[in-house]
């Protein structure tokens, strides 16, 4: 019999307003097979009445991935999720976390956890609505919440309305006084709460998000604590993104798929189709590029491949060519290295 996998939710990358794009996902794929991929936040209003090719599409290699919608009306987000469903999406996530203004302005995002039962009418009739995974992605609380009754007060609600999964960012989001980036670092993390709602809630997903900053920490925080208890998943977000080697590493180490890394001169052989088919399509390069940056983190010549990526992918034409003289850049620097050793 084939050895049955862990589900997506074991590792999954988060979704991040202008990083996680389309171009994004394909790159990150190249380096991942099993990890859940997620979109940017879109609102709901956006996709019913915006551009849905520019917001929605995405290429088939992408799977698994999930759609996280923004709202706070209940039969806006059900439309929004049926219209994503038809696009071929697995997953819909409802944003309960972003602390930014503009969210606060829509009456949604992390302000959302101060009105659970409205989270879980939106939840109610996203799964009415769609027949694939609906989830929620939530904070522990908000300002002067105690995270103990507004954590649990948000997942209980939601459980009733038939939700299973929860990505818990376990931290705070302060919506006066502190800025979106500092929301990211400010207040601080509490994963002990995170895996008390596991231990109290043990029928529900739940995964961890916040302050992850690579696979060591992955593994720890799904390793059982002192209390036999084990969390489902992890997401990373900023981690993944800046040093995305470390994908490569996902599936052997937290998926124990049976399958070498892949290193970073195989994933951007893995991603050449895709920029080729997009470059053909007219996308600029530095549009795909821009994700790849960090990509030879911690090598020699990592530096060459970012600073070529960054000066000549913007150039009028830029193709191919552009990343080979990066890949090589840093090749020549190992040769070197190995040369000196």
């Amino acid at each position: 019999m084939p050895t049955l996998l862990p589900p997506p939710h074991t590792f999954s990358v988060a979704p991040m307003m202008d990083w996680t794009d389309r171009h994004c996902r394909a790159f990150h794929r190249a380096l991942s097979s099993r990890a859940l991929l997620y979109t940017e936040m879109v609102t709901a209003p956006a996709v019913i009445h915006g551009d849905r090719e520019r917001l929605l599409g995405f290429a088939a290699i992408e799977h698994p991935v999930a759609l996280q919608l923004g709202g706070s009306d209940p039969v806006q987000l059900a439309e929004a999720a049926r219209i994503g469903v038809d696009y071929g999406y697995d997953e819909v996530n409802l944003n309960v976390g972003c602390p930014s203004d503009r969210v606060q302005s829509g009456r949604f995002g992390a302000c959302l956890m101060r009105e659970p039962q409205l989270v879980a009418d939106c939840m109610a009739a996203i799964r009415e609505a769609v027949d694939v995974p609906a989830t929620v992605k939530c904070r522990i609380g908000v300002d002067d919440q105690d995270p103990e009754q507004s954590l649990f007060a948000t997942v209980d609600a939601s459980a009733e309305a038939g939700v299973t999964t929860f990505i818990v960012h376990a931290r705070k989001a302060w919506l006066k006084g502190l800025s979106p980036k500092e929301n990211r670092d400010v207040p601080p993390l509490d994963y002990g709460l995170v895996r008390r709602l596991k231990r109290e809630r043990p029928h529900l997903t739940i995964s961890i998000n916040g302050g992850i900053a690579d696979l060591d920490q992955a593994e720890a925080l799904l390793a059982p604590g002192p209390d036999g208890v084990a969390l489902d998943g992890v997401m990373l977000g900023r981690a993944a993104y800046h040093e995305p080697a470390l994908l490569g590493q996902v599936d052997r180490r937290l998926f124990a798929a049976g399958e070498p890394d892949i290193d970073a001169f195989e994933a951007i052989q893995r991603y050449r189709p895709y920029l080729t088919a997009r470059l053909e399509e007219g996308v600029a390069l530095a549009s795909m590029a821009r994700h790849m940056l960090g990509l030879m983190h911690g090598r020699p010549g990592a530096r060459a491949f970012r600073r070529i990526l960054t000066v000549e992918a913007v150039r009028p034409g830029a193709g191919l060519e552009v990343l080979d003289r990066a890949v090589d850049a840093v090749r020549e620097a190992e040769a070197r290295r190995d040369q000196a050793a």
